[in-house]
């Protein structure tokens, strides 16, 4: 006889310390703990649910840091968790994947950092072909030719392989890596890893076999990395390359009828023509993604997207449209964060929505108000996002300047290029590129000499 499946036994410890906060709220408080000490854990009210109830028995190894930083007086044990010897040694050969969460961390990140064929290691995708031919072509999803990437040969694929919902967790906690190291450093090191990473994502889609929701799961996951890999080619300055991948994720998500999906897309399209000078087509873009968000519940997504919508107008020099947009903006960001809040919003808060407004404000030629915003944004960064640091510095120099300010804008142009060891990003080395060539002449004000020198310093070594 089988023996009987084990009910889990529910964890009331993490339920009483949750208190009255929601669970979406719990695990917002987990996940800014986790950044204060350099972790990236992708809590949710899902798994506070799934701890709650006893279906996660003991955390992974980032988990247990993160919760013994929060309450360093108590023990897992204290904490409602099984002993990690006691889950980690059962008998069964294929665990459940919910059980097995170190082991989601070793895959995860194989497919994070080794690119394609790592990855059908893992999944077992690397059997020998059925012929000894080789193959002659490449897997390219629509939207890849242009990029001056390296592309691995295909992969062998003898027979169809069954995708399941563990396949597209590992997908979903990649791009929450990339944008995690992207937070950190900065496009520039990072778009081929992540370029192949999604290659092999639509592989998956294009060649697994599925059930209808994995297969509405992963092509959400799939447009979700492609807008990944747009934003780190337009933080590179590739900006052909990024509305290619919005294009490619605006088409996966018509096609998973995803509306969440379509307000990303169309929310990252209209920074991205705003930067290119199209600015009728942020203003397009943007609209179009407030049309997509209206029954989504999330204040905050449309609050980036009235943000996104005032910076066309400002580029178009509409102060009064502008500040109409910023003014709903604002309202909107009021009204706080909700569980509808979509997980990629996590870098908008009062730093993101002052910096934005700077740009506004910059872009109208209104330099006090520009210098006071961005000067917000940078007291307001949480140290994790240390590129948008560098970025509302970098934005700061710039606004310092505009209104007359050398000494201003050489002190704050030094601050921002002490941070360029920390992150590889061509738009904000354009940015400060810009304020170099027009404090060229200016070296008699110290501050001025002594940033010129520090980035012509930068420059060299790069």
């Amino acid at each position: 006889m089988a023996p009987a499946t084990a009910v889990p036994t529910p964890n009331t410890a993490m339920r009483e310390l949750r208190g009255d906060l929601s669970p979406g709220e719990f695990a917002t408080v987990i996940r800014r703990a986790a950044r204060q000490i350099g972790e990236h854990v992708s809590c949710d009210a899902r798994y506070i649910g799934r701890i709650e109830t006893g279906t996660i028995r003991c955390p992974n190894y980032a988990y247990e840091r993160v919760f013994r930083h929060i309450w360093p007086d108590r023990s897992l044990a204290d904490l409602g968790f099984s002993p990690r010897t006691a889950v980690r040694g059962r008998s069964a050969p294929h665990p459940p994947h919910h059980l097995d969460e170190e082991n989601d961390d070793v895959r995860r990140r194989t497919f994070l950092s080794g690119g394609p064929t790592a990855l059908a290691t893992v999944l077992g995708l690397d059997a020998p072909p059925r012929a000894a031919t080789a193959p002659t072509a490449h897997f390219e999803p629509s939207g890849l030719a242009a990029l001056p990437l390296p592309l691995p040969g295909p992969l062998p694929l003898p027979a169809p392989r069954r995708v399941g919902s563990s396949d597209v967790r590992y997908v979903e906690q990649a791009v929450r890596d990339i944008r995690s190291a992207d937070d950190a450093h900065g496009a520039d090191t990072l778009f081929e890893r992540a370029g192949q990473s999604l290659r092999t994502a639509y592989l998956l889609l294009n060649e697994g076999e599925y059930s209808l929701d994995t297969e509405r799961r992963l092509q959400s996951t799939a447009g979700e990395l492609a807008i990944s890999v747009g934003w780190l080619a337009h933080d590179s300055q590739r900006l052909a390359d990024a509305r290619s991948f919005y294009a490619e994720a605006l088409a996966t998500a018509r096609m998973a009828n995803d509306p969440a999906l379509e307000a990303h897309v169309f929310c990252n399209s209209a920074f991205l023509a705003r930067d290119a000078g199209r600015p009728r087509e942020a203003l397009r873009a943007a609209q179009a993604g407030q049309s997509a968000a209206r029954h989504l519940d999330s204040d905050r997504l449309l609050s980036l997207l009235a943000m996104r919508e005032a910076g066309g107008w400002a580029v178009l020099r509409d102060r009064d449209a502008c500040e109409r947009a910023l003014s709903r903006a604002h309202l909107l960001f009021e009204r706080g964060e909700s569980e509808a809040d979509p997980e990629w919003m996590s870098f908008y808060g009062e730093a993101e929505i002052a910096g934005l407004e700077a740009q506004c404000w910059s872009a109208l030629g209104e330099w006090d108000r520009a210098s006071d915003r961005a000067a917000l944004a940078t007291a307001l960064q949480e140290p994790a996002f240390v590129r948008n640091r560098a970025l509302y510095t970098a934005e700061l120099a710039h606004d310092r300047l505009g209104r007359g300010d050398l000494a201003g804008a050489g002190e704050h142009g030094s601050a921002a290029v002490a941070l360029l060891g920390q992150v590889r990003s061509a738009r904000i080395r354009g940015m400060l590129a810009e304020t170099a060539r027009r404090l060229r002449g200016c070296h008699a004000v110290s501050e001025v000499g002594a940033f010129l020198a520090g980035y012509d310093s930068a420059v060299a070594a790069a």
